[in-house]
């Protein structure tokens, strides 16, 4: 398969989230790298500073065709108790009731099946974000990095994808310390590629 324009790549994701998901005639399923993916967050602590965190178990897919420009069936797992906020009594805390109540919910997932495009490099997906058993709408900010044969390795055709939102971890059920001591909203970032199987 010929390399694509990372340009040109970006408008066909973009104008795929705009579409509805059809019957797809010549459709593939991207899985997300292993290797190659972040899912960080931020939150304000005490009104000092931003505390930085991540996951380290991220898996998900996502079917795209690129005759048709249309993406359809998101689905991303994270492994809530593999967050690292790099300090071992604070990892604990987080994984506890009060946060993310790892125990009684393993996974956090993300769904979607809907977007619109924003501009020739740029859209937003709007899902279903499941974090301590509570399902809300989430919309990610998203930016189609590129869509080519891989340089290197597997040479499979790759999509690289950067994407943003926020959340208020009361509308999932978590109100530890509101409203001084640890803060509501709670910025994500996500930074992966993804492999045409």
């Amino acid at each position: 398969m010929p390399l694509i324009r990372p340009r040109a790549a970006a408008l066909a994701m973009t104008a795929a989230l705009a579409l509805p998901t059809a019957a797809l005639a010549d459709s593939a399923t991207y899985t997300i790298d292993p290797d190659h993916q972040w899912v960080g967050f931020s939150i304000m602590h005490a009104g000092y500073a931003n505390t930085l965190g991540r996951f380290a178990e991220v898996q998900g897919s996502f079917v795209y065709d690129e005759e048709t420009q249309t993406l359809s069936d998101v689905s991303v797992s994270i492994g809530t108790a593999s967050v690292q906020t790099f300090h071992e009594a604070r990892d604990t805390h987080v994984k506890s009731d009060d946060f993310l109540a790892a125990e009684a919910h393993p996974q956090i997932t993300f769904t979607a099946d809907s977007g619109t495009a924003t501009s020739e490099t740029t859209g937003t997906v709007t899902g279903d974000l499941t974090i301590r058993g509570v399902t809300q709408p989430v919309t990610l900010d998203v930016t189609m990095n590129q869509l080519a044969d891989y340089p290197c390795c597997h040479g499979k055709e790759t999509i690289g994808i950067s994407a943003t939102t926020t959340i208020l971890r009361s509308d999932f059920g978590s109100t530890y310390a509101l409203p001084v001591f640890v803060g509501d909203e709670v910025d994500i970032v996500l930074e992966f590629e993804a492999i045409r199987e």
